[in-house]
């Protein structure tokens, strides 16, 4: 068994896509399905080949999805978290709240959140 992605409903393909590649995600590929949606995959190129992320954009959906109680975040890595965010905040990104570190020691991380408000965690690598 393995993990292959994690998939999230979109309301706009343009900007979902330049969010995540603002983050680092590249496209991978759009497929079709039938008449009804599109699958976007991205994935980080490090990563390797494999996408690591699906955008699902259902045709004619324009009103917001409801996240629900249930889902949290996903995460991902940064080497500098400061560079990372001057980066982004370019772009027009800003954190939910400054850099802060679960205990003492620890690595600093961050959430933002997508155009959908989806959260994604950036964790600075020690």
């Amino acid at each position: 068994m393995g993990l292959i992605h994690t998939c999230y409903r979109i309301t706009d393909i343009d900007r979902s896509v330049a969010f995540y590649n603002a983050l680092g995600f590249e496209e991978v590929r759009r497929m079709p399905i039938r008449d009804e949606a599109i699958n976007v995959f991205m994935n980080i190129p490090e990563d390797g080949p494999e996408p690591r992320l699906e955008l699902t954009f259902n045709h004619g959906r324009t009103e917001p999805y409801e996240i629900g109680t249930g889902y949290g975040h996903i995460a991902i890595t940064s080497d500098d978290l400061d560079a990372t965010l001057a980066r982004l905040a370019e772009q027009g990104i800003e954190p939910e709240r400054p850099p802060y570190s679960v205990r003492a020691g620890g690595s600093r991380i961050c959430f933002v959140r997508d155009p959908d408000g989806y959260r994604i965690e950036i964790i600075e690598r020690s």
